[in-house]
């Protein structure tokens, strides 16, 4: 059965008061002590949102739920974020026995939901370590239940997953960033238990009402918000059987066809940093960059990520007593090694090690004749 929720006497003032200095947001909010902080409202002319230009159809995208204070200011800042392909403005993760939540039952602060904005999101563009310090530079993760003039648990941060494989990014990133804070961070971090869609009229807010309150500086938007190169790939095939026992060796068709493992520290790229990319030895398709890989001391390639998630397919391996992730390339299916989370904190804490034997390397310098020159931003970007 539904919960009815029943307002005391009490409840309506207090809700009534909190909505006063909420919807106070279209125009001027109501005072109130700031501690110090200033009162923003939206530019009159918001931002150009990037991702209007960008077709998203057929994406394979990603959803996660971000609680930053008053969602009018954090939906307007993260829909401006480079490869978001949409955002809602929903209230999340409070009393699992509501069918249902309105505005004014939130605002009493009794319902346990936070005022939040559903994200959905191209991880080919976009990763969620990108978003997630989008996210940071619009609230203080330090201040409890609170967010610029809004007050209450209503406006509480919190980071909702929907992928048990975000969490131990979601950790990596907040524990690397509390070394930016002399107060720890109280931003709530959990799984997306529920949620619902908030009134239409708070959905895009901020483009609706020029000039209207916003706690949100959008002074950081900038980096945030340049679209990422559209990867024209060219297409990949995979050889038939003949042909790769023909063209691999010994080694590449046993890692990749039968899940062997090579020898550490005695195999191609172990100890390659050179700028390039790294392929599928099967298919040629892209896997991983060097501005990702790093020295893991494993004895095989490491790398902090994939060039695109999408591309990689994680599965449960019980082999040899142990329970670990194998990774395998999704286009053709071929065994590249396992993923573990002692990764390097600042690149999103994962740990991809990976056969040589399932890799092809190609330098910066060979990449365009290669066939690989849509790629090559993603290599100079950072590369030394």
């Amino acid at each position: 059965m539904a919960k009815r929720t029943v307002l005391n006497s009490v409840g309506i003032f207090l809700c009534l008061v909190i909505a006063v200095c909420a919807l106070g947001c279209a125009g001027e909010p109501a005072a109130a002590d700031t501690g110090g902080e200033t009162t923003m409202t939206n530019p009159a002319h918001m931002p150009e949102n990037p991702n209007l230009a960008i077709d998203y159809h057929g994406a394979d995208l990603k959803t996660i739920v971000l609680a930053g204070g008053c969602f009018w200011g954090t939906e307007a800042y993260l829909a401006r974020v480079a490869g978001v392909a949409s955002t809602e403005a929903v209230y999340a993760n409070g009393d699992e026995s509501y069918e249902s939540v309105s505005y004014k039952e939130v605002c009493t602060g009794q319902t346990g939901f936070a005022e939040a904005v559903r994200v959905e999101y191209d991880p080919a563009r976009l990763s969620l370590n990108t978003l997630l310090e989008a996210f940071f530079n619009t609230i203080d993760p330090t201040v409890l239940n609170r967010q610029g003039n809004d007050i209450g648990s209503q406006y509480r941060t919190g980071i909702y997953y929907t992928g048990e494989a975000d969490r131990p990014v979601i950790d990596a990133f907040i524990s690397a960033r509390q070394e930016d804070y002399s107060r720890p961070i109280v931003t709530e971090v959990e799984p997306l238990r529920t949620s619902f869609t908030a009134e239409d009229y708070h959905q895009d807010y901020l483009d609706q009402t020029p000039g209207g309150y916003c706690h949100v500086s959008f002074d950081t938007l900038p980096s945030f918000n340049t679209p990422v190169l559209d990867l024209s790939r060219p297409t990949f095939t995979v050889p038939s059987a003949d042909e790769l026992k023909e063209r691999l060796t010994d080694l590449q068709y046993n890692v990749t066809q039968y899940a062997h493992t090579e020898p550490p520290y005695r195999n191609e790229y172990d100890e390659v940093f050179e700028a390039g990319i790294y392929v599928d030895v099967v298919s040629g398709e892209p896997l991983f960059v060097s501005t990702s890989k790093f020295d893991s001391g494993c004895g095989w390639p490491a790398f902090s990520k994939p060039i695109d998630p999408s591309l990689i397919v994680e599965v449960t391996d019980k082999s040899h007593g142990m329970t670990r992730t194998e990774v395998r390339s999704k286009l053709a299916d071929s065994h590249l090694g396992h993923v573990f989370n002692d990764g390097p904190a600042e690149d999103g804490g994962l740990r991809y090690c990976i056969n040589s034997a399932s890799l092809r390397f190609v330098p910066l310098a060979e990449m365009e004749a290669s066939g690989y020159g849509a790629w090559i931003s993603l290599v100079e970007e950072e590369a030394p």
